[in-house]
């Protein structure tokens, strides 16, 4: 079954943050690494429930993405019912824990 993918107004923020802080636009590399972030978390289409849960939220789950000590998480919740994946925020290894 096709899941649907939605950002949010704030994980869109967040990767439009990304894009600019990693210069994805004047480096090759670093645009490779964001096209990968961004199927990373469309690749929820197939797989929802493949995330560990959030230790801020039991009812959130998360996406890893990077290597250490760069790692991002891609913070998100499945709606069973709308076969809907909500992805809420995108956050950096330098981001304080979410917030709800």
């Amino acid at each position: 079954m096709a899941w649907r993918v939605r950002l949010a107004n704030r994980a869109l923020r967040d990767l439009d943050q990304i894009f600019t802080y990693i210069e994805a636009d004047s480096s090759v590399q670093a645009a490779r690494w964001f096209a990968r972030l961004e199927r990373a978390i469309f690749s929820l289409e197939t797989l929802p429930q493949r995330g560990t849960r959030v230790r801020e939220d039991a009812g959130l789950l998360q996406l890893l993405h990077g290597r250490k000590p760069y790692v991002y998480r891609v913070i998100y919740e499945v709606d069973k019912a709308t076969t809907t994946v909500h992805v809420l925020h995108i956050r950096g290894p330098r981001r304080d824990r979410i917030k709800r």
